[in-house]
C-alpha cells in the first residue's frame, strides 16, 4: 500500500507573495502578512506529497482532520519552510506532524489525519453525490 514510516520528512519552501498574503483572504487591514489560510494549504500540500508520492498506483490520501496554529506573523518576500513528519501509521491512517518557519524562527505548527483510499472508488462516489445534488429543489 504505502512505502512510508513513522519519522520520514518532507520539507517545502515558498516565497511570501502577495497571492499568499491575508488581504486575498477577507484580511484588507493586514495586506503585507502572510496568510493563514496561505500557510494551512502549504502545510497539507506537503503532508499530501509526502504520503502519496509513496503509493502504489490507484491509491490517494484524503485529508480528513487538520489542526493549524498560525502563532507568527511573516511578511512578503521571506521565504516560509514548512516541515512534516509521519508520527503514527495505523492501518490506511497516517497521522502528520507539521512544523512552519520563517527565517527568524517558528511560526506555526499543525496535525494533519490522511487516510489512503481508492482513487477510482473516491471518484465514483463523489460523482453519485453529484448525481443526487442535481435532483434536488433549491
Amino acid at each position: 500500500m504505502s512505502k512510508l514510516n513513522v519519522g520520514d520528512t518532507l520539507t517545502m519552501q515558498t516565497e511570501v507573495t502577495e497571492e499568499s498574503a491575508a488581504l486575498n483572504y477577507g484580511s484588507g487591514n493586514l495586506k503585507n502578512l502572510f496568510a493563514t489560510p496561505s500557510l494551512v494549504a502549504l502545510m497539507i500540500e506537503a503532508a499530501s506529497k509526502l504520503v502519496d508520492d509513496t503509493l502504489e498506483e490507484g491509491l490517494v490520501s484524503v485529508g480528513k482532520v487538520a489542526s493549524v496554529t498560525h502563532d507568527q506573523p511573516t511578511v512578503i518576500g521571506e521565504t516560509i519552510t514548512v516541515k512534516v513528519t509521519v508520527k503514527n501509521i495505523v492501518a490506511d491512517r497516517i497521522d502528520i506532524d507539521m512544523e512552519a518557519f520563517d527565517e527568524i524562527g517558528q511560526i506555526g505548527t499543525g496535525f494533519n489525519e490522511r487516510h489512503i483510499v481508492n482513487k477510482k472508488g473516491l471518484l465514483a462516489r463523489a460523482s453519485q453525490r453529484e448525481e443526487k445534488l442535481k435532483n434536488l429543489d433549491f
